[in-house]
C-alpha cells in the first residue's frame, strides 16, 4: 500500500518536475555552457588549430599554420560560415573581422610561402600576438565572457588583465542595477505595508473590494502600464499640465528619461507583488494578541511595535525578496522611461542577444546576474528578521 501511495505521489509530481527541468534547469544549463563555450576557432579553423597545437608561442608559427589559415578562411567564406568566427575574434580584438575577410578574399591570389604572402597582405599576420590569440582560442572553453562581465579581459598570451577604460562598464552596470532594485524594493515595502495593514482590518466585504483594486493593475500588461507612465510624465503630459495649472511650477519639469521615471514606473508595476504577501500574513495575525496587549495597558503605538510589526515581518521579508528578484531583471520599463544612465543589466543582455549576436556575452551577464541575485537572497535568508518564521522559508 505504501509503495502504491509513493508511486501515485510520484506520478502527480512528475509533470511539475518535468516542467521545472524543461523551463528552468535546462535553460540554466545551456546559459552556463554558453557563457564559457568557445567553438568558433575549433570549428571554423580545425587544421589551423592542429598546426598551432605544437607551437610553443615563441616567434612565429610554422608555415603549415599560415597555409591552413589562408585556405580555411577562404573555405569558410565560400560556405558563408565565416561570420561567427569574425564576430568572435573581433569582440576580443577590434579590427580582426576586417583582417579575416580581407584574407579570405585574397586567398586565390596568394602563393607559397604563405608566411611571406600573408605578411605582405597585412603586417598583422607577422605579429606573434595574433597567432597566440588564435592558439588560445582553439580551446573548447574560455573565461573571457565572464571576465569581461566584471571588467577584466585576457591578453593574447592568456593572462588576466583589466579591460580598457572605455570598455570597463559592467561593474558600474551591476552596481546601478542593484541600486535601482534596492530603492524600488524599499519604496514598494514602505507603500505596501500601510495599504496591506488597512486592508487586513477592513470588513471582509470592503477588503475584497480593496483586493480587487490591487489585482486589476496586477492583471494588466507591464508594457501597457509602462507606456501609460511614458505618456503621463512627458513635458506636455497630464502631470506637467496639472502642475502648471495649479501654479506649482512655472515651466514643465523633466520627469521622463531619468531615474525618477524609472522609480515611479517600476514601483507601480511591482507594488502588487509587495501588497499581496503582506496582506496574506497580516490577515493571519490573530486579533486576540493586540487585545491582550491592550488589556495589559499597552497604547496603540506600543501594540503595533511589540505585536503587529514582529508578527508581520515574514510578510515584509517575502514581499521585499519577491520585489527585489523581479526588479533586477527589469528590461521594458527602464528602456522606455529611463535615460542612458538608467539602463540595467537586462538591457545589455538584450543588446548582445539581438544586436551583436554575441550569445556568450549575453549568457555571461545573465549568469552573473543570477549568481549575484542568488547570493543576495541567501544572505537575506539569514539577515532579514522573521524570514523563516511561521513556515515562510526562502
Amino acid at each position: 500500500m505504501a509503495s502504491r501511495t509513493h508511486l501515485a505521489a510520484a506520478a502527480l509530481i512528475a509533470p511539475v518536475a518535468l516542467l521545472v527541468v524543461a523551463t528552468f534547469v535546462v535553460p540554466l544549463a545551456v546559459a552556463l555552457h554558453t557563457a564559457i563555450a568557445n567553438p568558433e576557432v575549433r570549428e571554423t579553423l580545425p587544421a589551423t588549430s592542429a598546426a598551432l597545437a605544437g607551437w610553443d608561442g615563441a616567434g612565429l608559427p610554422p608555415e603549415a599554420a599560415y597555409a591552413a589559415v589562408s585556405r580555411e578562411l577562404a573555405d569558410a567564406q565560400e560556405r558563408q560560415q565565416i561570420g561567427p568566427l569574425a564576430r568572435r575574434l573581433n569582440f576580443e580584438q577590434t579590427g580582426l573581422r576586417a583582417l579575416l575577410l580581407k584574407t579570405a578574399r585574397a586567398h586565390a591570389g596568394l602563393a607559397p610561402p604563405y608566411r611571406d604572402a600573408l605578411a605582405a597582405l597585412d603586417p598583422r599576420w607577422a605579429d606573434p600576438a595574433l597567432w597566440r590569440l588564435l592558439k588560445r582560442n582553439a580551446s573548447a572553453t574560455t573565461p573571457l565572457y565572464l571576465l569581461r562581465s566584471v571588467d577584466l579581459t585576457l591578453t593574447p598570451a592568456g593572462d588576466v588583465a583589466r579591460a580598457p577604460a572605455d570598455e570597463a562598464i559592467f561593474l558600474r552596470l551591476f552596481g546601478r542595477t542593484f541600486e535601482i532594485s534596492l530603492w524600488v524594493t524599499l519604496l514598494c515595502v514602505l507603500i505596501a505595508y500601510p495599504a496591506a495593514y488597512t486592508m487586513a482590518r477592513l470588513p471582509q466585504r470592503w477588503a475584497n473590494v480593496a483586493l480587487t483594486l490591487v489585482l486589476v493593475p496586477f492583471w494588466t500588461s507591464i508594457l501597457v502600464r509602462t507606456t501609460a507612465w511614458f505618456i503621463l510624465l512627458q513635458r506636455e503630459g497630464p502631470v506637467n499640465a496639472l502642475l502648471l495649472a495649479l501654479g506649482v511650477v512655472e515651466a514643465p519639469v523633466a520627469m521622463i528619461f531619468n531615474r525618477f521615471a524609472v522609480y515611479v514606473a517600476m514601483v507601480h508595476v511591482l507594488l502588487p507583488f509587495a501588497i499581496l504577501p503582506l496582506y496574506s500574513v497580516m490577515k493571519g495575525i490573530d486579533p486576540a494578541y493586540a487585545r491582550a496587549a491592550a488589556s495589559l495597558g499597552a497604547p496603540p503605538w506600543r501594540r503595533f511595535l511589540r505585536v503587529t510589526l514582529p508578527l508581520s515581518m515574514p510578510g515584509v521579508a517575502a514581499a521585499a525578496l519577491m520585489v527585489f528578484m523581479l526588479a533586477v531583471g527589469f528590461y521594458i520599463t527602464p528602456s522606455l522611461v529611463g535615460g542612458p544612465d538608467d539602463q540595467m543589466v537586462s538591457t545589455f543582455i538584450a543588446f548582445y542577444t539581438n544586436n551583436t549576436i554575441n550569445w556568450g556575452m549575453s549568457a555571461a551577464l545573465a549568469t552573473l546576474l543570477l549568481a549575484a541575485t542568488a547570493a543576495i537572497v541567501v544572505v537575506a535568508r539569514y539577515a532579514l528578521p522573521g524570514v523563516s518564521a511561521k513556515g515562510i522559508r526562502l
